[in-house]
């Protein structure tokens, strides 16, 4: 049986871009969360209220140690705490890699982060539109609220990748 409600959770070097998708295409809440200080206990703080309040069917998390994938200790221990939690939870978890998002949103594993949110701009037009960073520049940092369109995409892709059949749950 496929989810109803999915969470996702894009974790990034200041706190995380956030989901909730339900049904097919129903886009309930997005957004980020940065921090200051002790930004994986406030995080995981936060996410537990966000599995409380949404009761989400599976937690979505980009998948940190695939191969060709360089993340930050912090981050890869986040991702560990994240998973504790959702299973402290009774939350199932699964994790896509960034190449399989691109694939599966693109059709083409090589696709650049700005294609990935236009694409999910024109399928969340209300919702994402007035969100789509201009494209970066190779001299700028990334946008943080490329951190949003990031949760979106493991969403959105988990329900693309259900239909292949190719879920890998934890």
């Amino acid at each position: 049986m496929s989810p109803f409600r999915i969470l996702s959770i894009a974790l990034t070097t200041g706190g995380f871009g956030y989901a909730v998708v339900e049904g097919e295409n129903s886009l309930i809440v997005y957004g980020r969360k940065k921090f200051e200080d002790d930004k994986n206990i406030r995080s995981l703080v936060f996410i537990k209220k966000m599995i409380a309040r949404y009761q989400p069917d599976i937690l979505v998390l980009y998948d940190v140690n695939a191969k060709g994938i360089h993340r930050q200790a912090r981050i890869r221990g986040l991702d560990r705490q994240v998973v504790k939690l959702a299973i402290r939870q009774n939350l199932k978890t699964t994790k896509i890699s960034g190449i399989e998002v691109r694939r599966l949103l693109l059709g083409d594993p090589k696709g650049t982060k700005h294609d990935v949110a236009e694409h999910l701009a024109k399928q969340f037009p209300d919702e994402l539109v007035g969100r789509l960073p201009p494209k970066r520049k190779w001299y700028n940092s990334e946008d943080g609220r490329m951190d949003i369109f990031d949760a979106v995409a493991l969403a959105v892709s988990l329900r693309l990748n259900e239909r292949d059949g190719q879920r890998r749950s934890h």
